[in-house]
């Protein structure tokens, strides 16, 4: 699940492939912004803000959002169908193509005035921006509010989704329905979701136990049914939507 460590790996990769080089070709496969070709633009830079992405290219910069299901796959080699209909976006310099699949959300805005788009973001997590003082204080603004709808709230802090939410409401023992209030040390959260996204951000496959063995890598997250990995208690789960929250019954209250 795309969350802002999945954002700043994809940033990483596409940066990789394409900044300095000229786009060979630039095919944009949403109506609205079908018309744009910055086919001969050299891409000058990549940036992750949160779980929002930009790639600068001459004067425009390419604004795309992963939501649950997107991604944008880079290789010189394993090329995307020309007619899978998933594909949002082809970028090709040279020999390396960069396909943007199942975005959920791709605009092309002018690049002096791109970082508009996120200005609503509280501090990014694996951003030069981050201060822990000032996500805490977002975080405790609403004492009422439950934990979970907090953590997800990205004007509170950017980069926090429904993995890493379930994972620091076991690890600070409080269930996602909690009130805020509940949380005695708000910096230390914040913290602390800084410090898993910051261990997770150069790899794909996330953990937050410390074990990377299959199967291992969570405490409460997917893990319906099974045992808590601290009291053997049989893990909760609860759909609200696309989201579900996760938690166990006797370790979190």
């Amino acid at each position: 699940m795309p969350e802002g460590d999945t954002v700043w790996l994809t940033a990483a990769n596409l940066r990789d492939g394409l900044v300095g080089k000229a786009l060979t070709r630039c095919d944009v496969r949403v109506p609205r912004f079908a018309a744009a070709d910055l086919t001969g633009h050299t891409v000058d830079e990549v940036l992750s803000r949160g779980k929002h992405l930009f790639i600068r290219v001459g004067p425009a910069s390419i604004h795309s959002h992963l939501k649950m299901d997107g991604s944008w796959r880079i290789s010189a080699d394993r090329r995307v169908r020309e007619n899978d209909h998933r594909v949002r976006i082809i970028l090709e310099a040279g020999d390396v193509q960069a396909a943007g699949v199942e975005l959920g959300q791709l605009e092309i805005l002018h690049r002096d005035d791109d970082m508009s788009a996120v200005a609503h973001l509280g501090p990014d997590l694996l951003g030069a921006d981050w201060d822990p003082e000032t996500a805490a204080a977002n975080l405790t603004a609403d004492p009422d509010r439950p934990i979970a709808a907090t953590l997800l709230d990205q004007r509170v802090m950017a980069g926090v989704g429904n993995v890493y939410c379930n994972e620091l409401c076991f690890v600070f023992g409080l269930l996602p329905t909690a009130p805020v209030a509940r949380v005695t040390d708000p910096v230390r959260l914040v913290s602390r979701a800084h410090d898993m996204l910051m261990a997770n951000r150069s790899r794909w496959n996330r953990t937050t136990t410390g074990d990377r063995r299959h199967g291992n890598e969570l405490w409460v997250y997917g893990r319906t049914g099974k045992p808590c990995r601290r009291c053997g208690t049989l893990i909760e789960s609860d759909a609200d939507g696309e989201r579900v929250s996760y938690w166990c019954p006797r370790c979190q209250r």
